[in-house]
């Protein structure tokens, strides 16, 4: 009994651990080696690393425990030293870093190449002597998982690499101090690696710390439409290949700071593209998307005066309204009213590469502007083409045309009737009183902070099936 009850117990863990793995998070954010070269760059400058390693106190490091410690190599040791003035770091650059992905498919290998000009002085030679030293520092990122399953990236290790150092002199010497520089070349050669990993090491970590917070500060920036604002938060990380991705939660807050909706995994779809030679990508899932437009979009009237603000349509509709009922159109005075409803949110629909948003609308026809009651109530399932589109770093929708593509009579005053009979009229007041009007909120668009924040000046959009993806745009 005991043993089908382990049985059922460790079937059920399985099940939600299968489910879970299916589930799709509301947003992928995901990040090339570009951006975290440069990101882990910036950071390195930031934390003054090239400061460290024009400060490395070369000659007293080499004084220290000379040739291991051998007493007859120390002294031979010595006496090279002993010629030496003095003995510095006299210009530093941190090279292109690489980001490579280590053998573990959980780790990413930084590689940090240095390149160094040293001088020492010497009583045997009027100048400078000058030497190049070529090192590399490695670093490795990998995903650190909490005993409460919560992810977070970590800097796992820092060394030096010994394959890549060089050191080389930069002048032909004479005859006397050539063996001397030859000497506190290869003194330097068992000095220099340990000194990065002691002296720049703790700054490679400290960088890659702030950079990790920098990170997840971008991440949770809100993101504004009209009156209310998105917000992502970080779910869980991970590492494949040479990218670093991060799936997020989200948010959509009021203009008091009430969440009014939650987004977190489902079992909708998320198609991720992949990222091919974008340094970023932003996949957002299609029912966030369609809460953004809602927001920006939500239900509301509009009354429009149709003889005043489009007079011709409104000798359209009385002629149409005649061929139901010639009575009712004489009714028809100057301030005839059409009110449209906006019932519902509207809805994004998605195809690759192509998008609609549905939506639900009630449209009334008023005699004049003084009476209560409409000739008719029409229920209108509508469709607009939807076309995203940039500028800088801002992603903007506008509707292109309405297609009335079901009407209904929902309640008629007058004789009833076919709605159809009225459609071409009631579209083209549609398109030329609801869509400005729509696309006027849309016009502000949303400003994908991250754009900018990458290093990139103007983004660019894709759509899939089932989601919004923001990349940076090429140049």
């Amino acid at each position: 009994m005991a043993s089908a009850r382990t049985s059922a117990l460790l079937c059920g863990v399985l099940a939600a651990t299968l489910v879970s793995a299916t589930l799709s998070p509301p947003a992928v954010l995901i990040l090339g080696p570009e951006v975290i070269r440069e990101k882990m760059t910036q950071a390195l400058k930031d934390h003054g690393a090239v400061r460290i390693l024009q400060e490395l106190p070369l000659l007293s490091a080499m004084r220290e425990k000379p040739a291991g410690g051998i007493p007859i190599l120390g002294s031979l040791v010595n006496s090279v030293l002993d010629h030496i003035i003095w003995l510095k770091v006299t210009s530093a650059n941190i090279l292109r870093l690489q980001v490579e992905p280590s053998a573990d498919d959980q780790e990413l290998m930084v590689k940090i190449p240095l390149d160094m000009v040293a001088g020492f002085n010497t009583p045997l030679f009027k100048s400078i002597v000058e030497m190049r030293m070529e090192v590399e520092a490695q670093a490795t990122i990998r995903v650190q998982t909490s005993s409460r399953g919560h992810t977070q990236l970590t800097l796992s290790s820092c060394s030096d690499s010994r394959k890549n150092l060089h050191i080389s002199l930069l002048q032909k010497l004479s005859f006397l101090v050539n063996p001397l520089a030859n000497n506190v070349m290869k003194l330097l050669v068992p000095t220099l690696p340990k000194l990065v990993k002691s002296q720049l090491c703790p700054v490679i970590e400290e960088a890659f710390a702030d950079l990790h917070e920098d990170l997840l500060h971008l991440v949770r920036e809100p993101i504004p439409f009209g009156y209310d604002h998105l917000e992502f938060d970080l779910l869980s990380l991970a590492i494949k290949g040479n990218v670093i991705q991060l799936n997020l939660g989200a948010k959509l807050l009021d203009s008091q700071g009430n969440v009014t909706k939650w987004f977190s995994r489902s079992a909708a779809s998320l198609t991720l593209p992949a990222l091919d030679s974008a340094p970023f990508s932003l996949t957002v899932r299609q029912d966030v998307v369609n809460t953004a437009i809602a927001a920006l979009l939500p239900p509301e009237e509009l009354m429009v005066l149709l003889n005043y603000v489009l007079p011709e349509l409104a000798h359209r509709l009385k002629s149409s309204i005649k061929v139901i009922s010639e009575k009712a159109a004489n009714q028809l005075g100057p301030t005839q009213i059409v009110k449209i409803l906006i019932q519902e949110a509207p809805e994004l629909l998605l195809d690759q590469g192509n998008a609609k948003v549905a939506q639900l609308i009630v449209l009334e026809v008023f005699a004049t502007n003084e009476v209560r009651r409409p000739f008719f109530t029409l229920g209108i399932e509508a469709s607009s083409e939807a076309q995203f589109y940039t500028k800088g770093d801002r992603l903007m929708l506008s509707l292109n045309g309405i297609s009335s593509d079901r009407i209904h009579l929902m309640n008629s005053d007058i004789d009833l009737f076919n709605p159809e009979l009225l459609k071409d009229i009631i579209t083209d007041i549609l398109v030329s009183a609801l869509l400005p009007y729509e696309n006027g909120k849309l016009r502000a668009g949303v400003t994908v902070s991250m754009v900018k924040a990458f290093g990139f000046e103007e983004a660019s959009w894709t759509l899939t099936k089932d989601a919004l993806v923001v990349t940076p745009a090429s140049s």
